[in-house]
């Protein structure tokens, strides 16, 4: 009898061998880390909790307002280290100071209603009014086209256009990267000078570290010529130092040493950084082109040059009419939008307005609380008294914490920032040691915009700069340093002089 087959077919296994080892099964890899740098995110963190709970607390600051100055540090470690973009870590930070109790919502929110911060918001939206419109370039290549037949006059066109449209365009980072370093790459291309090789020392190296040097000048030299000046004005009244009709003061006091250092800075450069190209017969012919086939001007250029000029006008005339610079600079800003120069996407897709608003508010919230919790006031008289044991002369201590306030720069990628973060302790470290108060407030608010130039990384306008790659890393910093040296000397000499004729001390 035979056993019937199974309908089912069979499936041999091949004989297996020593050698034959199962199929291994797939790896699982773990997906890349996204967030924040490791490294960075430890480091300021551990700064903030060995400031909290190592340092000693002072008797005269409360336990709330050292818990908030430990904040304080990590956020500006953080600012410094970059474990976040900086507008997350500023809002991390923030959720920090509510969820630990150290300050109310309220409180923590209350910067975001300063009016500082929204006219720097309202200063970029002005900005891309000037780009869109390309009244901006237009301004830039006529200065080209007057002065630009050799490598100096060149430079002395682009820095004097910039300092002509500086006060209706508060931000130096704006200037930079949407008007003047695309003609800058123009002229250079022109002149057979290219990024990240030899022929960058042509034209395009030089004319890049003049314009961003002379932007320093053209910053200092106006209130509204960029945003952090304002916000130092804010600052030194909200410490009791008035500044009556701002926007004269300010242009005042800084006319003299600025325009000198304006004009000295294209030839110092081309001096210690001198160009191969010495004359650019080109420059005005490429200037005249552009002009040719940008045509006559449109009515939206008219529209914005109208705007431009009655906005500056209203922030001259702003304190004798009783209109705040914020509110002139709205006033601006709807015009825009009535006549279409700019419509709501633009402002919307300004995502540094944005991100700006988010993390400047942020910072100026936590300086102003430390300064109502009595940190800064303890701060300030510490050093106060530290700089009285030395015998020192109130203008002796002026000229540490002035250098000290310049160079500790290094340690930042903002200017702004900066001034948030310092402007407030050095000011009134100052007027502790006597220094007089509208002296030292003016002082500090040119020096924030001095040190723009330092390194690549010093200022928006630097970064720009930079990453158009004609400049080399160590001459960033050998040239940032001459040029900064240069402008201490000058305000210090030309500066000091013009301030005691007009009775600041």
């Amino acid at each position: 009898m035979t056993t019937p087959k199974s309908p089912l077919p069979t499936h041999n296994s091949p004989p297996s061998s020593p050698n034959h080892s199962p199929p291994s099964r797939p790896r699982r890899s773990c997906p890349p880390w996204k967030g924040a740098k490791l490294i960075p995110l430890a480091i300021s963190i551990a700064i903030g909790l060995i400031f909290r709970f190592a340092v000693p607390k002072p008797n005269k600051v409360t336990t709330n307002a050292w818990q908030l100055l430990a904040i304080f540090l990590a956020t500006i470690s953080g600012l410094v280290l970059g474990p976040l973009p900086v507008g997350a870590w500023a809002f991390l930070c923030l959720t920090v100071t509510v969820v630990t109790k150290t300050l109310s919502f309220a409180a923590a929110f209350a910067a975001f209603t300063n009016e500082v911060i929204w006219l720097i918001v309202v200063s970029f939206f002005f900005s891309r009014g000037f780009i869109k419109t390309g009244l901006g370039d237009r301004i830039a290549l006529c200065f080209v086209s007057w002065l630009g037949k050799n490598t100096l006059g060149l430079s002395y066109g682009l820095a004097l256009s910039e300092a002509a449209i500086s006060p209706a365009i508060p931000s130096t980072t704006a200037r930079a990267g949407g008007i003047f370093l695309p003609i800058i790459k123009s002229l250079a291309v022109t002149a057979d000078s290219h990024p990240k090789n030899d022929s960058s020392r042509k034209l395009g190296a030089y004319l890049i570290q003049s314009q961003l040097q002379c932007s320093s000048s053209s910053s200092a030299l106006f209130l509204t010529a960029a945003a952090q000046n304002l916000l130092c004005v804010k600052l030194a009244e909200g410490l009791g130092v008035q500044v009556s009709s701002k926007w004269l003061t300010w242009l005042k006091a800084s006319c003299i040493p600025a325009v000198i250092s304006l004009l000295v800075t294209p030839v110092v450069l081309y001096k210690v950084f001198p160009p191969e190209m010495k004359d650019t017969p080109d420059a005005p012919l490429m200037a005249r082109r552009r002009l040719q086939q940008m045509g006559p001007m449109k009515s939206d250029e008219w529209v914005m040059t109208i705007v431009m000029l009655v906005t500056v006008g209203l922030w001259i005339a702003g304190e004798a009419i009783g209109l705040a610079s914020v509110i002139t600079a709205m006033l601006g800003l709807t015009l825009l939008l009535t006549f279409g120069i700019l419509d709501w996407n633009d402002c919307l897709s300004e995502k540094s307005a944005w991100d700006t608003l988010a993390w400047f508010g942020v910072l100026i919230g936590m300086a102003s609380q430390l300064t109502t919790l009595g940190v800064v006031a303890w701060m300030s008289s510490a050093v106060g008294d530290f700089l009285e044991s030395l015998s020192l002369h109130w203008f002796g201590s002026f000229c540490i914490l002035q250098a000290a306030y310049f160079f500790i720069h290094y340690l930042f990628a903002s200017q702004t920032g900066h001034v948030a973060a310092l402007y407030s302790a050095f000011l009134a470290m100052c007027l502790a040691a006597k220094v007089p108060g509208l002296f030292a407030a003016l002082a500090l608010g040119y020096n924030t915009n001095l040190f723009g130039g330092l390194t690549h990384y010093s200022s928006g306008q630097a970064a720009v700069y930079y990453g158009a790659g004609y400049v080399e890393l160590r001459d960033v910093f050998k040239l940032g340093i001459i040029i900064a040296i240069m402008n201490i000397v000058i305000w210090a000499v030309a500066g000091a002089g013009w301030w005691k004729v007009l009775g600041l001390y």
